[in-house]
């Protein structure tokens, strides 16, 4: 029987830079992965020729390699990286809109934000740098209860609107919970998007894995893909192997789970189905990707690298319908400084969906939905940037169903339970959650949130 001193669940990015982490120290440790490629959430395919990435829009949390205490580059320092020799690629500028209302241009600049709120709501203005300074100065990570950000945000500011399209781009990136936002994660996004700012790597998000995995198992670490776990084997409050869908039994000292919380807890049998459902997250998604010639890009539009849209009020919700296409992302992966330019460009548009309506369709309704749901999606995203839809040469889309099946993530809920374990802990005394369901969000984050829990409870 295998033995190791830690076994990570789960290949994404959490895991990956957990794994990483442990074994530059040379422990011994085997990630197990239930597809044939990493990455999780953060993962590509390929159709027709073409790469198609899942999850990456843009990596948030950016900073020049000078900043030595900026996230992005502690997480290279823990993983024994090379920040400088790591390109990367900052967005143009990305821009909030709220059609027939207001719209607000951002970039990695705080200052554009400032100045666009103060051209836009002038009589907020110096609330808002009140609102940087709390920001600056708050630790999200003691553990505490849950705060309004809502409640929080009225407390600052007087205009309703701007307090929706601060929240849109937030919470369209990395909020777990409905209609509102535990303010503790309100801070960690708004110094990831709007403090720090997006910016792609180089090459596509295969590069990115490969490099990390390579990494990885140069440091000794092991990787065991198309093989699920299926159950812990637990004596008392300690996990003693893991067990996988071949039958095979690892031993194991530690194990580092990143399948989100309800997940890890039905492998520990440590709650019962209905517990365990009050734990998943509601919140999905649907995406359409559509690859285009490259000199179909409509001029005014090759500055935008992300654009949050909303229509109506702001509701940040599980739709009663498959998809609520009245407010969205609408996502130019090719539009980052310094990108070369290629032969074709892409455009995603992201919705929000409803997971239990997809998921009871059978094979004619489900595609039946993705025609009506590209449609009346594609009828909102023309009112902001026109007809773009001509001459496809590519399009494919995925549902809050392919997210569960691709990255065991419950209900399709892409940032997981709104319950957060903080500290990473459970029941068992060696077994501990990394990645979304710990509070980390985005990929820097998640990857922190990996070699922060070694660090903790495994290295110590």
């Amino acid at each position: 029987m295998k033995d190791y001193q830690l076994v990570i669940i789960g290949g994404g990015l959490s895991g990956l830079a957990a794994g990483i982490r442990f074994a530059r120290f040379g422990g011994k440790v085997l990630i197990l992965e239930q597809h044939h490629t990493p990455g999780g959430l953060n993962s590509y395919y390929r159709r027709q020729g073409f790469l198609l990435e899942t999850g990456l829009h843009a990596m948030t949390n950016y900073a020049p390699p000078q900043e030595k205490h900026a996230p992005l580059n502690r997480l290279f320092r823990q993983l024994k990286l090379s920040r400088k020799k790591f390109i990367t690629h900052q967005q143009q500028r990305s821009e909030i809109i709220f059609p027939g209302q207001a719209s607000l241009f951002f970039s990695n600049d705080i200052a554009q934000l400032t100045e666009e709120i103060t051209r836009v709501f002038p009589a907020e203005a110096d609330n808002f740098r009140y609102l940087l300074k709390i920001v600056r100065e708050y630790d999200p990570f003691i553990p505490k209860k849950f705060i309004s950000t809502r409640t929080k945000l009225k407390q600052i500011f007087k205009h309703p609107l701007l307090i929706d399209m601060l929240l849109c781009p937030l919470m369209i990136y990395g909020n777990s919970s409905e209609h509102d936002m535990d303010f503790d994660q309100f801070v960690i996004m708004f110094r990831a998007i709007f403090l720090e700012g997006f910016f792609r790597p180089q090459g596509t998000i295969r590069d990115f894995l490969d490099y990390l995995l390579k990494h990885y198992l140069d440091f000794g670490g092991k990787i065991q893909f198309k093989s699920q776990v299926t159950g812990l084997d637990i004596k008392g409050r300690t996990v003693r192997a893991v067990h996988l869908n071949s039958g095979e039994k690892i031993k194991c000292q530690q194990v580092v789970s990143t399948i989100g919380l309800p997940n890890t807890l039905r492998l520990a049998d440590k709650t019962d189905r209905r517990e365990e459902n009050k734990l998943h997250g509601r919140m999905s998604f649907t995406e359409l990707i559509t690859i285009l010639p490259a000199g179909q890009q409509k001029p005014e539009y090759r500055d935008r690298t992300i654009i949050f849209y909303n229509f109506g009020s702001y509701d940040y919700c599980r739709p009663v319908k498959a998809v609520d296409p009245s407010w969205g992302v609408i996502c130019f992966p090719d539009n980052f400084s310094g990108l070369e330019s290629k032969e074709y460009f892409q455009i995603r548009v992201t919705n929000p969906a409803n997971y239990m309506i997809w998921r009871q369709a059978d094979g004619s309704r489900y595609r039946q939905l993705k025609e009506e749901w590209k449609e009346k999606s594609n009828k909102m995203v023309e009112k902001i940037i026109g007809n773009y839809r001509q001459n496809i040469v590519y399009e494919d889309s995925f549902t809050p169903v392919t997210i569960e099946k691709f990255t065991a993530k419950a209900e399709g809920a892409v940032y997981g339970s709104p319950t957060k374990i903080k500290d990473g802990r459970t029941a068992c005394n060696n077994l501990f959650i990394a990645g979304t369901d710990q509070g980390y969000l985005g990929i820097v984050g998640s990857m922190l949130s990996g070699v922060t829990m070694v660090n903790i409870h495994i290295l110590r």
